[in-house]
């Protein structure tokens, strides 16, 4: 069997494994499943600069940057004469976009093209920030003082009234603004609201799973689905796609933000790594990554039979519900994400470097869903 095709973001998180973490080359690729002239081969090419590595990729590459970076340099042009609309309403708003904009174009063109008094500028300039503003910076202070006090948790409510046992006299909508405007929000990931998800998603398969998760061999029936990982510099998103034959995560993606690309890339890093020969059924919730016009054309191009469970009926994709409370458990909650990539990386390390390799699974007979698909490939070679 040829090697699968990996994704760059497979590749990189694999590279980070020897650089950063000095772990021998040869265990590596003995935990991912590969030779070791592969990923020898990665840890050269990841190794180089990034720039380096887009010039002897790809020289068509180089030219779209080139005209994405005109066309940057073309809408920045644009906003002056686009700002007098936009900063029509107050007059600090303008000041504030000239002194961003100062050092690339001068002072008085801009106020010119903004219809404001150079002079005021430059009184604003020494005193950019009224009482009411400074106010505001130190009522924020006690905002985000109370919101990390919470966990990160609390919304304007709440907070509103924590200030309000400490003598602030400061109304609850000027919580919210300052809150958001600084992005700070209430926890809301992890359950899903009642009563704002109603109708009829746009595209809905019919429950072909219906919660037989016992399959006989590999690549019959694969599950998906998304999870949150809190990170302090805001959510990171995980799909992950699992055989059910093993319990085995075969594709995963995260990514900051919650698309249709983010679960049509771990279904993609599925396809690329088991290749499989006859059709195989792939079962989510009735979530809007899944039932997305993309999603439904990568199914019919990949012969995918999509299966969907039922209404708000989490039980029906009970496997990859699992998975996410183990995953949470046995290393998420034991740890604090100052970033996006420490989670990213986090989560690479117990996906590959720890659950489909070693750890033992209840459902595996205590094998790890790499040992179990190796003896069941060994009891059909020696039949």
């Amino acid at each position: 069997m040829s090697n699968p095709r990996y994704p760059d973001e497979f590749k990189i998180e694999a590279v980070r494994q020897v650089t950063e973490r000095g772990i021998p080359v040869a265990e590596v690729a003995a935990r991912l499943g590969m030779s070791t002239h592969s990923l020898y081969a990665w840890v050269k090419r990841y190794s180089k600069p990034e720039k380096q590595r887009v010039q002897e990729d790809d020289q068509q590459a180089e030219l779209r940057r080139l005209r994405a970076e005109l066309k940057r340099v073309t809408e920045e042009r644009d906003t002056l004469k686009k700002g007098r609309r936009v900063l029509c309403q107050g007059v600090r708003l303008k000041y504030a976009l000239i002194s961003q904009l100062s050092a690339d174009y001068s002072v008085r063109r801009l106020c010119l093209t903004l219809k404001v008094h150079a002079s005021g500028y430059y009184a604003w300039l020494a005193e950019p920030k009224s009482a009411r503003a400074k106010d505001d910076q130190r009522l924020l202070g006690l905002i985000k003082h109370s919101w990390l006090e919470s966990g990160g948790v609390y919304g304007y409510r709440k907070i509103h009234d924590d200030l309000r046992e400490l003598g602030e006299a400061c109304g609850k909508h000027r919580v919210a603004r300052l809150m958001r405007l600084e992005g700070l929000r209430s926890q809301t990931g992890y359950r899903r609201r009642p009563g704002r998800y109603g109708g009829k998603p746009p595209a809905a398969s019919p429950n072909h799973l219906e919660r037989r998760f016992n399959v006989t061999e590999p690549n019959k029936v694969w599950v998906t689905d998304i999870t949150y990982i809190r990170t302090y510099e805001g959510w990171l998103y995980l799909a992950v796609v699992l055989d059910l034959f093993s319990r085995q995560v075969i594709g995963w993606s995260m990514k900051p933000q919650m698309t249709s690309d983010l679960a049509i890339d771990a279904l993609l890093m599925a396809v690329w790594r088991r290749k499989p020969k006859q059709g195989v059924m792939i079962h989510s919730d009735q979530g809007s990554q899944f039932s997305s016009g993309d999603w439904q054309s990568f199914l019919k191009a990949n012969n995918l039979l999509g299966s969907m469970s039922r209404r708000g009926n989490c039980h029906d994709n009970a496997v990859a519900e699992s998975f996410f409370q183990l995953l949470k458990r046995e290393r998420i909650r034991r740890k604090i994400y100052s970033t996006r990539q420490d989670a990213r990386a986090d989560v690479f390390d117990y996906i590959e470097m720890f659950y489909n390799p070693k750890r033992r699974h209840g459902f595996n007979n205590q094998l790890s869903p790499v040992e179990l698909e190796r003896q069941h490939l060994l009891s059909l070679e020696s039949v």
